[in-house]
This record gives structure tokens, sequence and C-alpha cells, in this order.
């Protein structure tokens, strides 16, 4: 092990230790209370933050691309927790080319599972299937689905529509070979994080009208208006991880030219044809620049018909999907939002 990655091994493990101190000293290190638009922050993920700055870390969009990449697989199995065990995991390359892993729960199971099709977040230039793998692993172990994960196409080596065109590729050979699978092909979610979930819902649109559409969207603070305009960006835009400067880099590494910002598929808010989509679960985090835009969707998706459920996590920030192993808030809303997911499934079931 090279010693720069001995002494990113180190500070993990002491940024971990730091992170799970006994909440009365983190209440008195945190310093006061962060109070921004009527929501208070999370006092560990306050701690959090003031490490990382500590730490002298640089914002994604002061870093190379394969800098920030390198970084955010690195950073996330030391914040995602233990893994909890799955029956079997199988990479797989599907058509295409593209990489596939899928999770099955514990357990010998004859009957065909539901299924939770999953895409990761990074503003579609970071992440990767390993970075993802504990969240992954999670997903499929508390839900009791097959969790498919999807290594797509990033930016900026391929530029939009890349990873839309791969993630209704990928929708469509699991649809196909659900059965061989031992998957039902009644019951496929579309699901991610980010701009995951820009992908999931975007998708969820292309595909209402097949013999077998996806039967429920669950989206995780997703990207839906790549404008970076709406009013949570002026105040959440700076100092809770995910910057508005970060944003416009991803955005600039991803889209062709400015005016793709128009397009539905890059900014699912901005379609004017909603209706027909499968049931959505939208989740939000209140210090998040995605916040508002992220309602609103919610709000569009059931004015045009669809049923909607969706809820704020108020003390959390974006990226809290990768947080379950140090941040105890985070850990409920995972616990919270698999718990709607197996609800809905169940009432599918009905």
């Amino acid at each position: 092990m090279a010693a720069r990655e001995i002494a990113r091994e180190l500070q993990g493990k002491a940024a971990g230790l730091a992170l799970r101190l006994p909440i009365s000293w983190v209440n008195i290190l945190a310093g006061p209370p962060v109070t921004v638009d009527g929501r208070t922050l999370d006092t560990r993920v306050q701690w959090f933050l003031q490490l990382l700055k500590q730490s002298g870390q640089k914002p994604m969009h002061q870093l190379t691309v394969e800098h920030a990449r390198a970084e955010f697989d690195s950073v996330m199995p030391l914040l995602s927790g233990k893994p909890h065990p799955v029956g079997e995991i199988v990479d797989r390359t599907i058509e295409g080319g593209l990489r596939a892993r899928i999770y099955r729960p514990a357990g010998n199971v004859a009957r065909l599972l539901p299924t939770v099709l999953y895409f990761h977040g990074g503003g579609y230039v970071i992440g990767s299937l390993e970075g993802y793998d504990l969240p992954c692993r999670y997903f499929c172990a508390r839900s009791g689905c097959v969790v498919v994960a999807i290594d797509y196409r990033l930016a900026p080596e391929h530029k939009f529509a890349a990873a839309i065109d791969d993630a209704a590729l990928a929708f469509k050979w699991l649809s196909a070979n659900a059965v061989s699978l031992g998957i039902d092909p009644a019951r496929i979610v579309l699901a991610g994080d980010s701009a995951g979930g820009t992908m999931a819902t975007v998708v969820a649109r292309m595909m209402r009208e097949e013999t077998r559409p996806p039967c429920l969207q669950w989206l995780i603070y997703p990207c839906t208006d790549m404008a970076c305009s709406s009013a949570s960006y002026d105040s959440c835009g700076e100092g809770f991880l995910l910057t508005r400067g970060d944003m416009e880099w991803v955005r600039g590494h991803y889209l062709n030219d400015m005016s793709e910002i128009n397009d539905p598929r890059a900014s699912p808010l901005r379609s004017n044809d909603l209706a027909g989509m499968p049931p959505a679960l939208v989740y939000t985090a209140g210090f998040d620049p995605l916040r508002e835009e992220g309602a609103a969707y919610a709000e569009a998706m059931r004015a045009a018909g669809v049923k909607v459920v969706h809820r704020e996590f108020d003390t959390l920030i974006h990226g809290f999907v990768g947080m379950r192993g140090v941040i105890h808030a985070a850990a409920r809303a995972m616990d919270d939002m698999v718990a709607g997911l197996r609800h809905e499934l169940a009432q599918l079931g009905r």
C-alpha cells in the first residue's frame, strides 16, 4: 500500500472516531446550532462539516475529474457503515457492454422477487459500483428486494445523454430477462440518488408506455433542473458539502451546451408531460441546494395525476445515503426510506 493510501486510511479512521464521539461531546465541539430557512442542521452533520473543513479537503469543483472520482470512491466506504450481509452478489456485463452488479437477499426464495434498479449519484461525473457497494448491500438486505446497480457511462468522456441511454437500456434488459434472473417483471422499481434519481425518473417517463412499465419511482434528492437557480441554491449553496460551484462543475462536464438545460431528460422539472408515470417516493434534504427543485418536481408530478409521497429530512445534507455509518440521522433516514419502499411494494401486491 502506497504511503498516500496509508495516510488517507489513517485520516479516515481518525475522522470516523471523531464522528462517533458521544453526542454530549459533539454538542460542545460543534458549537451553536446552524439554522437556515427555519431548519436546524443535525449536530453530527455540523461536526462532520467542521472536520471536513479542518482537513483542508478541497470542494469537488476545485479538483480534476480523476481526483474527484478517486476521492469519492475512497471516502464512501469510510462513511457508509458495516457491510450488511446479502445472499449473493454477481457481476454481469449486459447489452451495450454495461457492467451490472446484482445483489440478492439472503434466504432460499422460490418466488420471483421485486427489484430495485439503482443508478448511483455523482453528478454524471463521479461515482461507481465500488463506491456504492455498501449502500446497495444495505438496500438489498433491508428491503428484501434484489438490487441491480448499473455502471453507466460518465461525463466528460460521455456527454449528455449517454447516461440516460444506458439507464433506459438497463431497464429494457432487466425487464426482458427478469424471470430468468428470478425477478418479477411487474415489480421493477426505478431508483437512484442525486443524478441517479434524475436518471430514474427520466427513464420512468420514457418507459411508461411499455407493456411492463416500472412499478415505482424511488427518488433520493434528485436534480430536476440543471439551471441551478432555485431558492435553496441561495440559502444552502455554500457550506453544506454540495455547493453551487460543484453543481455548475458537473453541469459543465455533462452537458454539450447550455441549451440542453431545457431538455426534460436533463431537467425533468421542465417537462410538460408527466402524466401516466408510476407512483413516486421523493426524498429531499433540508440543507441541500437541490431541496426546492426536488419538492417542486414532486408537486408537478402530483399535479399531473401521479401518486406522490414526498418527505424532507430537514436536518440532513445532500449525500446522506453514503453517511449511514457515522451520522445517526442519516441511518434513520435510510431506514425510513426503505420502510416507505416496502410499504408501497406491499400495496402493489394487493
